[in-house]
């Protein structure tokens, strides 16, 4: 059995029992959750969300890329989100390579130029994290008001590392 089909008989399953489908699109706690894509994070689970609770953006390094902002602006300016946190996480892979190596690889396996990629890597976690928090808190779209802080989440032991304090932009 393909693992899609595994994932549509669990749906079936989780349908059967659905209840949730009357909430709104807006988060019901007003957050946002910037956070990666990495497997081994269940956002939902390490923060004790419901559905409903919260828009949880995840990307490759839980970066704060243009496309988390535009995701970010809407939740924040149609939605009424009020606070952003963004969390990365120990043992990256985003860690591990830089954009030279990546466009490399591509041109060398695929025969394709990504040189117009940045693929957003990053050597040190907690420099991007505060490097992400501040492109945030000063970006003029996100407006006043709103609360940022940075994360680092532990992949061994599930645990948060406050690295930016919360602080609601002026």
């Amino acid at each position: 059995m393909a693992v899609v089909d595994q994932l549509l008989d669990a749906n079936r399953e989780f349908a059967r029992g659905f209840a949730d489908g009357g909430k709104p699109a807006a988060p019901a706690r007003g957050i946002a959750v910037v956070t990666c894509m990495d497997a081994r994070i269940d956002p939902a689970r390490a923060l004790g969300l419901e559905i409903g609770d919260a828009h949880v953006i995840r990307n490759a390094g839980g970066r704060v890329s243009d496309d988390a902002i535009r995701s970010l602006i809407i939740s924040i300016t149609m939605l009424g989100t009020r606070e952003v946190v963004v969390i990365q996480h120990t043992d990256c892979g985003m860690q591990t390579f830089t954009n030279d190596d990546m466009h490399a690889r591509l041109a060398d396996e695929r025969g394709a130029d990504a040189s117009h990629i940045d693929f957003l890597p990053f050597p040190d976690v907690e420099a991007s994290v505060r490097e992400d928090v501040e492109r945030l808190r000063s970006d003029p779209h996100i407006g006043a008001g709103i609360t940022v802080s940075g994360y680092v989440y532990d992949v061994a032991t599930g645990a948060l590392t406050e690295v930016v304090a919360p602080l609601t932009t002026a």
